[in-house]
């Protein structure tokens, strides 16, 4: 599919076409996204799929869903947690991402678990409390409206069950925060042009994360969304976050 080449960035879409654009983005880098991902990350990044996974409370036998999976690491860390007696389903709007995901997981035995949907993040195609666990991967900024995207994790989630979200998040620590803010606009759109030839799509990435709610005001959507427990964790000192929450028990 062609990339969009546009020179207006996030702060300028609304509704479908923030979505329109961020399908062609995602189609457009998914041969190389898993290799970005590493670089941009030092690596760091399995590692904060782990965390995210501890704190949905995934257990062995259970029925996880995973939004916006991409390439599915996050999709393949749950079903690596919750066995061959559970279940995952990882969706996702793009359909270049889910091939490339449906690459990584040919040889993995884990993959009869795992359940790869192309879908709509804002209008979920599952039943209410359907699920024992939501994640969501870097992939709540990209959604047209947050709060919305939110609100449909909750809804498919069982009563007392996680939904949890991985994302950039705002660095608060002097001379730390403007080195990396520095190196998420320059180098970051620069890497993407040489290793995955998408300069303007790594450019979102930057321009989605300014744009994206600081850990804190998240952690207050997820209340404002029905949730209760809600919490962030920094990690990489606040240049990615955890925020979660758990679906009340009783209504």
């Amino acid at each position: 599919m062609e990339s969009y080449e546009s020179e207006d960035l996030l702060m300028d879409f609304s509704g479908r076409d923030k979505a329109t654009y961020v399908q062609d983005t995602f189609n457009a880098i998914a041969k190389r996204y898993d290799m970005m991902n590493t670089l941009m990350s030092f690596g760091l990044d399995k590692g904060w799929r782990k965390k995210a996974v501890r704190t949905v409370e995934a257990k062995p036998g259970m029925n996880m869903v995973d939004i916006c999976c991409g390439t599915a690491p996050l999709s393949l860390e749950l079903a690596m947690t919750v066995g061959e007696q559970g279940h995952v389903t990882g969706l996702d709007f793009s359909e270049n991402m889910l091939k490339k995901a449906d690459e990584n997981l040919a040889d993995s035995p884990y993959r009869s678990i795992i359940e790869l949907r192309q879908g709509d993040a804002m209008n979920l195609p599952f039943a209410d409390n359907s699920f024992d666990g939501a994640t969501v991967g870097w992939g709540l900024r990209n959604l047209p409206d947050l709060e919305k995207g939110i609100q449909e994790m909750v809804r498919v989630v069982k009563p007392g069950c996680m939904v949890v979200s991985l994302d950039m998040a705002k660095p608060t620590m002097p001379g730390f925060k403007q080195g990396y803010w520095l190196y998420f606009d320059k180098l970051v759109p620069l890497m993407g042009k040489i290793w995955a030839g998408k300069a303007k799509a790594y450019q979102y990435l930057h321009d989605s994360a300014v744009e994206f709610p600081e850990q804190q005001e998240l952690a207050k959507i997820f209340a404002r969304c029905g949730l209760t427990e809600t919490r962030y964790q920094n990690l990489a000192g606040g240049v990615v976050a955890i925020v979660s929450g758990r679906k009340p028990k009783f209504p």
